[in-house]
């Protein structure tokens, strides 16, 4: 696909703008680390919720979708729709105990939490472990999701030669990009895009990076609408797209292969347990995306108990109640919001490029079903569109990108550098280390992506990573009895397990095999860090007593260390958490499966989900109201200990 000079302007325009919010915001950003950080804490909930959704609507987020759907179905989206009732959770159970910690990291929380030689050495490696492993790991498959889009887009200029010359700056690698068009477009990504964005992140941290997020969101879900919109009206209509895919699944089931439905909402049930048909999930699968993933897994922006920037934006709100609103418009928008667009053009590319009845088959998308979203792009999209959907894909590279470099350095330079290395210097100092360490994310971040293979299976194998530990993650707000080595605990049995278990054979499809691992992986990181727990000494009192003082949890899980501070009234509101919970993931699932009812052009199911979501949301208004929306203003915080402040804790 060519790029005219207009294309260009535009292109060039968007990474203008980006850069002038990130130098308005500049002298604000360099003051201290907190406003760098988490803005001084001074975000209203609808942009620290709109930037939660533009960092996760990455690169890779229309790829990995449009892989699902060609896979397994609209359903196989359930990889990630089950993570809502985790994010419901952190909405109603855990929003206000991170705006009322008042800490810079959530990596920051386990010495709130726990104390002595564990809990430092805690702080310490989960510092290293997910600011620069994880970090680098997911930023490594965004560039990963980058490069496909590149060499899609602009594979016909890199192979003859053309964007070489203004990419590569030295001999030796203008013949290794001669090498493949995906050499080039790494050598795009690692020397122009991900620089471009450290660089106005370093410019204008947490401020610089919400306000873009903002700006982005909006570009990306415009075009990505507008993207469906085309690719279906140019295969004839709705209607005319679903007899074409009922024509591929017959040209399927003709050539040998089984298939379920690839419209339906949920796994086709009657298919078996760990079955091997395309276009549905194994029902073992969706179990344990229901029963297990989404509690006991941990996983960056999804994670039990809240955490990464999905805490980072809750403890830069300007209170409690921003903090809740801002996580509740995240999982609207991210869940309801988003998914259509994605799978309407993932089932296009399923009815035009699939290998059987297709209209167009392609070997690239059999290969590589990922790529079916941008080669859709490629070849439905008029020219007068082009620019500004290559400036959406850039906003959707960009946004998270430029989230990972902030959230990272946060952890390295406040749980790393300040709380083991450099404990005494001055604000300035440190806000000029973290963009030492902004660079240093850049180097690594380009080596992860030249190193991963799939999206899919880097995603798979961080959730492997992370299985079990969430259980540790929530009780440790809601009871007092876990501790440091209980997380411990967790991390390395999930570790040592996951990555044993890659050497074992397991029967069935890469779905099947998935659910298999998970599951033994959870059950037995649960049953370490259970025993773990009874078997070491809980935290010493002085500490609990410190942390309820600040947080005030429920008291169910906290009667013994409530019972040394009667000056705290006790909160007892897990009840009504729960019943909250309930109707936030009715509202979300129903406004959901309403928006693709409709999009489907099956009316009458759409609009009465569409009514029970409704229903839902104001049962939710309906119960915060009747507890007083006063209680989440942050107004009764206490400090940790009476005249201290935060600096002084942190040190």
């Amino acid at each position: 696909m060519a790029l005219n000079a207009t294309d260009w302007i535009v292109v060039s325009a968007y990474l203008l703008l980006n850069l002038l919010i990130s130098l308005y915001y500049r002298r604000r950003s360099a003051g201290s680390t907190e406003e760098f950080f988490v803005s001084g804490r001074n975000v209203s909930w609808w942009l620290a919720g709109t930037s939660m959704v533009a960092t996760t609507f990455a690169a890779d987020t229309p790829l990995l979708v449009a892989g699902l759907v060609a896979k397994n179905g609209i359903s196989g989206n359930w990889l990630w729709w089950s993570q809502c009732l985790c994010g419901m959770m952190t909405v109603f159970f855990f929003a206000r105990y991170w705006r009322r910690a008042e800490i810079l990291t959530d990596v920051e929380f386990v010495e709130l939490r726990y104390s002595g030689k564990p809990a430092a050495f805690l702080r310490g490696f989960r510092a290293i472990y997910l600011g620069a492993l994880m970090n680098c790991l997911i930023l490594g498959w965004v560039i990963k999701a980058m490069i496909s889009i590149i060499t899609v887009l602009l594979g016909d200029a890199i192979a003859q030669g053309r964007v070489l010359q203004a990419v590569v700056g030295s001999r030796e690698l203008f013949h290794y990009a001669l090498g493949a068009p995906e050499h080039t477009a790494l050598l795009i990504c690692v020397l122009i895009l991900v620089p471009f964005t450290g660089l106005y992140t370093f410019i204008g941290g947490l401020w610089g990076v919400l306000v873009t997020d903002l700006f982005q969101f909006a570009l990306k879900m415009s075009m990505i609408i507008v993207l469906a919109w085309i690719a279906v009206a140019k295969i004839g209509g709705m209607t005319l797209l679903k007899i074409q895919l009922s024509h591929v699944d017959s040209a399927t089931r003709a050539s040998g292969q089984a298939t379920g439905s690839v419209l339906s909402f949920f796994p086709s049930f009657h298919l078996g347990w760990t079955t091997d048909a395309i276009w549905t999930l194994p029902v073992i699968t969706i179990v344990l995306y229901l029963a297990v993933q989404w509690w006991a897994s941990w996983y960056p922006g999804a994670e039990p108990g809240g955490g990464g920037y999905v805490a980072q934006r809750m403890l830069s709100a300007k209170n409690e109640k921003n903090a809740l609103g801002a996580t509740l418009w995240f999982n609207i928008a991210h869940y309801a919001m988003r998914s259509w667009p994605w799978i309407v053009t993932g089932l296009v590319a399923v009815a035009v490029y699939s290998p059987h009845g297709g209209l167009r088959p392609s070997l690239e998308f059999a290969a590589e079903p990922e790529k079916g979203y941008v080669m859709v792009l490629r070849d439905f999209l008029p020219p007068a569109l082009r620019g500004l959907m290559v400036a959406a894909f850039l906003a959707a590279f960009m946004s998270t990108v430029g989230t990972q470099l902030n959230w990272g350095t946060s952890y390295l330079l406040n749980d790393f550098y300040r709380r083991f290395l450099v404990r005494r210097a001055s604000d300035r100092h440190y806000v000029a280390v973290s963009k030492l360490f902004i660079v240093l994310l850049v180097i690594l971040s380009g080596y992860a992506a030249a190193n991963i293979t799939s999206i899919q299976s880097a995603w798979q194998l961080l959730l492997g990573m992370g299985a079990g530990t969430g259980g540790v993650l929530l009780l440790r707000w809601y009871w007092w009895r876990i501790n440091a080595w209980s997380e411990i605990s967790s991390m390395t049995a999930a570790f040592i397990v996951s990555l044993s278990l890659r050497n074992v054979k397991f029967s069935g499809n890469d779905s099947v095999v998935f659910a298999k691992t998970a599951l033994i992986t959870t059950v037995t990181t649960t049953i370490v860090w259970m025993i773990t727990t009874l078997l070491t000494k809980p935290e010493p009192e002085e500490r609990l007593l410190h942390f309820y003082r600040r947080v005030r949890p429920t008291v169910q899980g906290w009667k013994r260390i409530a019972a040394l501070a009667p000056e705290i009234r006790p909160v007892r509101d897990l009840g009504s958490n729960t019943f909250d919970w309930i109707m936030g993931c009715a509202l979300v699932y129903c406004c959901m499966f309403s928006v693709g009812e409709l999009v489907l052009q099956e009316w009458l199911p759409g609009f009465l989900l569409l009514l029970a979501a409704m229903a839902s949301g104001w049962f939710i208004y309906w119960s915060l109201s009747r507890r007083g929306w006063e209680t989440l203003s942050g107004a009764e915080k206490m400090p940790l200990r009476t005249g201290e402040s935060q600096a002084e804790f942190r040190s």
